[in-house]
């Protein structure tokens, strides 16, 4: 049976399409649901116990991804037709030995490790792709860091070329303060318990006017993409979205050319490997000041800013995914928007500091307003500080969206116990 007419509906059956979800945060949670709407059976993985996806898929486990040995047992024990990678700390030689017995990787074991280094992905990006991005540097010292730091010039941005989210990144505005990122890069980053020395890379701070996401989907029927979203982030780390987005059409016309040639490049990898490259890739583009476009990073899944689509699309970045994955075909009508012509929908993440377990209140409050809605993931425990809910809202233009699920967001209350 192909990739493209997999069994599905008896995920308790003699003959189930299994898959094992690597990490199983919010985003996981949905794509599980929509994997498990079309009948297919799934077992979250994560580091920890009881993360969101683990509390609705059929089974869960618990283990370090990034040990080989411990993977490679999870492996052997599932025997998933189907890997969906969902974090960066995964031993990705373990998912390219099992791309060669045969199991689909998504949205292929090389896109996957690509995209979990940033050196890798831009030399891809710019070198490779030819697509335009702020001059860069690469760092494997701190002598390395300054001299590229002089070489791209001040301001510049320091990140860890293994991370994301905005860990151990730094904005420099002196050689003064490089010492400082060079430490925030080591100790900042998501891995920075393994031990090793990570490179880095440093790039021109750009004049920048605002940032965009444009999902693109790779499937079966080739590559679409979704209406561009615009975004607000605090430290590198998503705050807010929107979908559609206000832009020129000279903007919309480079977004959708850069997310589809980075996507078209990568599946191109995928499919020379004998992989299928399908899946949702979350594509960031920069939007200077002059109205040029250049390309940020991509993941190769389902976007933080891409929620919003929960409330703008029929179908959800999280029901693409799942289709494109289990090989259905995902067209322009597919991506199209779902809301009133002129209207917009905006997404509001809910961020929660302190120590302990977090209840909401207030809810029926938050959510009188029509047109409004909420996600709670229901992580088991907050530690510092963490993205625990998001707030939806359709409006009849941006500001009124934004300020709908700003008010969802607000009206909330939100307890430690």
């Amino acid at each position: 049976m192909t990739e493209e007419n997999r069994a599905l509906g008896t995920p308790l059956g003699k003959h189930p399409t299994r898959i094992l979800f690597l990490g199983s945060g919010e985003l996981g949670k949905e794509v599980t649901l929509e994997l498990m709407r079309l009948g297919a059976w799934v077992c979250a993985a994560d580091s920890y116990a009881g993360a969101p996806a683990q509390q609705v898929a059929h089974e869960y486990r618990v283990l370090d991804m990034a040990n080989a040995e411990r993977l490679r047992t999870l492996f052997d024990e599932i025997k998933p037709d189907i890997i969906v990678p969902e974090v960066e700390a995964i031993a990705t030689a373990e998912l390219a030995e099992a791309a060669d017995r045969g199991v689909q990787v998504v949205p292929s074991a090389e896109i996957a490790a690509i995209c979990m280094d940033r050196e890798r992905l831009r030399v891809l990006a710019h070198e490779d792709l030819k697509l335009p991005t702020t001059p860069y540097r690469f760092a494997g010292s701190l002598e390395e860091l300054r001299a590229g730091a002089e070489t791209v010039g001040y301001p510049c941005v320091v990140k860890p070329i293994m991370s994301s989210s905005g860990h151990g990144q730094s904005v420099v505005r002196s050689a003064d303060a490089i010492d400082a990122a060079w430490t925030e890069a080591q100790e900042g980053r998501r891995a920075h318990g393994e031990g090793d020395v990570s490179r880095v890379i440093v790039e021109a701070l750009a004049p920048l006017d605002y940032e965009l996401t444009v999902l693109t989907v790779s499937s079966s029927a080739g590559i679409v993409t979704c209406a561009p979203i615009g975004q607000r982030q605090e430290s590198g780390d998503y705050r807010e979205s929107w979908q559609p987005a206000t832009f020129t059409a000279k903007v919309l016309e480079q977004a959708k050319h850069i997310a589809h040639a980075a996507v078209e490049g990568l599946v191109a990898k995928a499919q020379a490997s004998g992989e299928k490259g399908w899946g949702v890739f979350g594509v960031e583009l920069f939007v200077l000041t002059d109205g040029s476009v250049l390309f940020n990073e991509v993941s190769p899944r389902p976007h933080d800013t891409g929620m919003v689509t929960m409330a703008s699309q029929r179908l959800s970045e999280f029901a693409l995914h799942a289709r494109a994955i289990l090989g259905m075909p995902i067209t322009e009508g597919h991506v199209a928007l779902s809301i009133p012509a002129g209207s917009v929908a905006a997404s509001r993440a809910i961020v929660v500091e302190g120590d302990g377990e977090v209840e909401f209140t207030n809810v029926a409050d938050a959510l009188a307003e029509p047109g409004t809605d909420l996600r709670i993931f229901a992580k088991p425990e907050v530690h510092g500080h963490r993205r625990m809910a998001v707030a939806l809202a359709i409006g009849t233009d941006e500001s009124a969206a934004r300020a709908k699920a700003a008010h969802v967001a607000e009206t909330i209350g939100v307890g430690i116990v």
